[in-house]
């Protein structure tokens, strides 16, 4: 006996119409894939829940202003005005109250020399933390530089036309960006021709101390190892992403920050009240475990502690410069186009011409 068919039955119409059915499948999206290391929602509310206590907020205060501080020394060496300057990732604006201190100078010869907000006529700083970015809005510093506070969707974004800025800024924000070459490029796309981008990023060997400790502790209790600590960007690296993005005369150094802690509890308290916790994707979500704990205060103290009974906690600050292309901007020679010798200068001999 043959087997019951149904499309005999069918209708030519309903035939037709079965055969267009199409199925959708994904595909990638143009472009090149961009990896995902940090959950941008998640620093969001690290950040609101950090500036909500304001006046712990601004105790932990000391390493941002450090930072900026040292950040915005480097505009001394920039002879120009700048009429309109972008803060981008502003956080509590903490360079806009460092521009308007007196005496920036660090030399101490100089004894009196005026804030660096003189050179500037407006700064727009930009945050995606609005409780962060209006915690000091009341301050005194606010009447002596006009300040316009955009709160940005996120800093992966920037919202602003071409040619825009004489400036742009940037304090401990751009190392918990994804895609950091993409958010380069927008900052050369809105400075105008011949405008400088100076910023400051925390870098690869940061907390160094607390990263061995931790990871340590996981394995000896836990049998493996859980991301605590963000990873960051290298050294090595961002000349390369500074060039790719399209900026000239470029200048990359590191400073190292130490600051010592009591425990290293009051060092992961700090880092929470700055808005500065894990914030990688796929971590263990919880608090760690109080014998992981108690076991990385141990092996800290065993391997980094101080003689006074303090733990040191190095960050590692990656100082970043460089310009968009302009007319009259100076070049680099030619390779091979040099007249002394290196090497006579570096191995202490005389020095000779090349003919």
């Amino acid at each position: 006996m043959k087997p019951l068919s149904l499309r005999p039955y069918l209708s030519p119409p309903a035939v037709r119409q079965r055969a267009l059915v199409s199925r959708s499948y994904a595909v990638q999206a143009p472009g090149a894939p961009t990896l995902q290391v940090f959950n941008r929602n998640t620093k969001y509310l690290q950040k609101e829940r950090a500036a909500a206590d304001a006046e712990h907020s601004r105790k932990v205060d000391y390493l941002k202003d450090e930072v900026a501080t040292r950040l915005c020394e480097r505009l001394l060496d920039i002879k120009r005005q700048l009429p309109h300057v972008l803060d981008l990732g502003a956080n509590a604006c903490n360079i806009a109250r460092i521009l308007t201190l007196p005496n920036p100078d660090p030399d101490p010869s100089i004894t009196s020399s005026p804030s660096l907000s003189t050179r500037i006529s407006r700064l727009t700083a930009a945050d995606s933390s609005p409780t962060l970015l209006h915690r000091d809005a009341s301050l005194p510093f606010n009447e002596l530089l006009p300040i316009t506070r955009d709160t940005l969707q996120d800093e992966e974004y920037i919202p602003y036309p071409e040619n825009h800025f004489d400036a742009v800024l940037s304090s401990l924000s751009l190392h918990w960006i994804n895609n950091l070459p993409s958010v380069l490029a927008q900052i050369a796309h809105v400075l105008k021709p011949d405008a400088p981008f100076l910023a400051a990023i925390f870098g690869g060997d940061t907390l160094y101390e607390l990263r061995t400790a931790l990871q340590l502790a996981d394995l000896d209790r836990r049998g493996g190892v859980s991301p605590h600590v963000s990873p960051l960007a290298d050294v090595r690296d961002v000349g390369g992403l500074l060039g790719k993005a399209g900026f000239k005369m470029l200048t990359v150094d590191v400073d190292d920050i130490v600051v010592d802690c009591p425990t290293s509890f009051a060092l992961m308290q700090d880092l929470q009240a700055m808005g500065e916790g894990n914030a990688v994707l796929g971590r263990e979500m919880g608090a760690v475990r109080r014998e992981v704990l108690a076991a990385s205060e141990a092996i800290y103290r065993e391997l980094y502690g101080n003689e006074d009974g303090s733990l040191p906690a190095t960050f590692r600050v990656i100082y970043m410069i460089g310009w968009k292309a302009g007319e009259g901007q100076p070049e680099p020679l030619p390779r091979g186009s040099g007249q002394i010798n290196m090497k006579d200068i570096l191995e202490g001999g005389s020095i000779k011409e090349r003919s």
